[in-house]
């Protein structure tokens, strides 16, 4: 375990798994064994344990209970990401855009500018409103939430976009706080390879 912890994040130290509660050593563990490496942002977080469950509480609940499919979550995720300058969760998450998307190409589009991906036009208003969250809040009124609905949204996907926004502006602070640093097998998921 030291090897991957050596660059989890470079500001703060990095916890030695024996040192940790058993709940949250029993998470990273579980990752570990699902992703076939242990993603740092489990090792940086466990710097605070109390922060590491509500932290992956609260992700595990965006994820897992929501009207958006995990594309649209994923590519939320790096086009605030992208807007916020974060290196990790762009190259983490553009990493499961690929994988959710079925696309090698449009991580790499939406971190360089979301606004000419090929994506649909639904999918362009929902960045657009993540975005705009992301960088100017005060715009976010109610005939920009009409624009959502119109565009085929319902409340509740509204809501779970925001709050999928508003959860990765919190982990791009924190990323850039620490200086966590991704994974070099995040670099090479779901590029198709040719035979």
């Amino acid at each position: 375990m030291a090897d991957d912890s050596v660059s989890a994040m470079r500001r703060f130290p990095v916890p030695d798994m024996d040192e940790l509660p058993e709940d949250v050593r029993e998470r990273i563990e579980a990752e570990t064994e699902d992703a076939g490496f242990t993603p740092n942002v489990f090792l940086a977080f466990a710097y605070r344990p109390s922060h590491f469950r509500a932290f992956f509480q609260y992700y595990d609940s965006l994820v897992e209970t929501t009207e958006l499919t995990r594309r649209e979550i994923e590519m939320i995720v790096v086009a605030v990401s992208a807007a916020n300058d974060c290196y990790y969760c762009n190259v983490a998450h553009g990493a499961l855009v690929r994988l959710y998307g079925d696309d090698p190409l449009l991580a790499d589009q939406l971190v360089a500018n979301y606004r000419i991906a090929d994506i649909s036009e639904r999918e362009r208003a929902m960045l657009d409103f993540a975005v705009t969250l992301t960088e100017d809040p005060v715009r976010v009124t109610e005939a920009y939430l009409q624009s959502l609905e119109d565009a085929g949204f319902s409340r509740r996907a509204i809501w779970d976009i925001g709050s999928v926004t508003a959860f990765f502006n919190l982990s791009n602070r924190m990323a850039h706080l620490a200086d966590m640093r991704p994974n070099p097998e995040f670099h090479t998921i779901g590029y198709r390879t040719t035979e």
